[in-house]
């Protein structure tokens, strides 16, 4: 039996005594804990019983773990910028560190696609996607809180708005001019349809406080806050330039050929399961959504997408 570090037992007791507590409680509670194992610690049992199909066609289990493996990844995400956006002494050193990490799991996102562009048969999915209406990608909350913790919120407006909105608009006005309202609207009454209905119902609070609350310390924004040396530093500029085009040019079209692979597959025209009109909604030369505009030059700019 190895003999226990009267050092490692004064560094315990000085850590609860720190916050009021009594190290022999503690201590005794460790004779009575049971071992960690992994299954506990990762919740595999529960992880695992979370895909619940609504058709007997086996390939929709692929499309559901795929899109939860897509939302884990988002959550790491967020976990990253949050790190950065909340940084109160903000360095280069953990920005790129952070920033790095961020692309890392989008470079993931967009490599994995071919697993939905070709890890399902194509009759399959045209059955069982009819199950899924009116649920979509598209409403991927944590999606929309990647990108309203990117970039300034000007840059996610509806392009066609964006000179009638401002830093003095309310959060609400700007909200219902985002580029992604449009893919939820009637074009000719501009009545929003089930999809968005429904999805705004749950989320619009919740993203209009998060928009508010990124305002100032979105990746953009914190960029800005960098030493002007190292704003100009050609590696750094390059990281930002490859997270903003793995983000909105890479992953999407990805996304976009995946769909079109699927939807076009009969020949004729098909609706995304929500109804929107996704060739327009995912295409960047449509939406030229561009997390880092003045990162990018003027002939990039027009090109975006292209």
């Amino acid at each position: 039996m190895k003999e226990t570090d009267p050092e490692l037992l004064q560094r315990v007791a000085e850590k609860f005594e720190a916050i009021g507590q009594n190290p022999n409680t503690h201590l005794e509670g460790l004779v009575w804990a049971k071992p960690i194992t992994y299954w506990d610690y990762i919740h595999t049992d529960a992880l695992l019983s979370l895909q619940l199909q609504r058709t007997t066609l086996p390939d929709e289990m692929v499309f559901i773990m795929y899109h939860q493996i897509n939302e884990l990844l988002f959550k790491m995400i967020l976990w990253e910028i949050d790190q950065v956006a909340n940084c109160k002494e903000l360095t280069t050193g953990f920005f790129t560190e952070k920033l790095s990490r961020v692309s890392r799991y989008f470079d993931m996102l967009a490599n994995s696609f071919t697993i939905m562009r070709d890890g399902m048969d194509v009759a399959q999915y045209m059955k069982f996607r009819n199950t899924l209406t009116p649920a979509s990608g598209f409403q991927s909350a944590q999606y929309r809180l990647i990108e309203f913790a990117s970039t300034d919120l000007i840059n996610l407006i509806d392009y066609r708005f964006r000179a009638t909105i401002d830093r003095n608009t309310p959060y609400e006005h700007a909200y219902n001019h985002l580029y992604w309202q449009a893919a939820g609207k009637d074009h000719t009454t501009g009545e929003k349809n089930t999809l968005i209905t429904i999805f705004e119902a749950r989320y619009k609070n919740e993203f209009i406080r998060f928009m508010e609350d990124y305002n100032q310390k979105n990746m953009m924004a914190r960029f800005r806050q960098l030493p002007e040396s190292d704003r100009q530093n050609p590696e750094l500029v390059a990281a930002m330039r490859h997270y903003d085009k793995t983000v909105n040019i890479t992953w999407v079209m990805a996304h976009y050929h995946a769909a079109e692979k699927y939807l076009e597959s009969s020949g004729k025209p098909a609706e995304a399961t929500g109804g929107s009109d996704w060739k327009k909604y995912m295409l960047p030369k449509y939406q030229r959504r561009i997390f880092f505009p003045e990162l990018w030059s003027e002939e990039e700019l027009r090109n975006w997408g292209g």
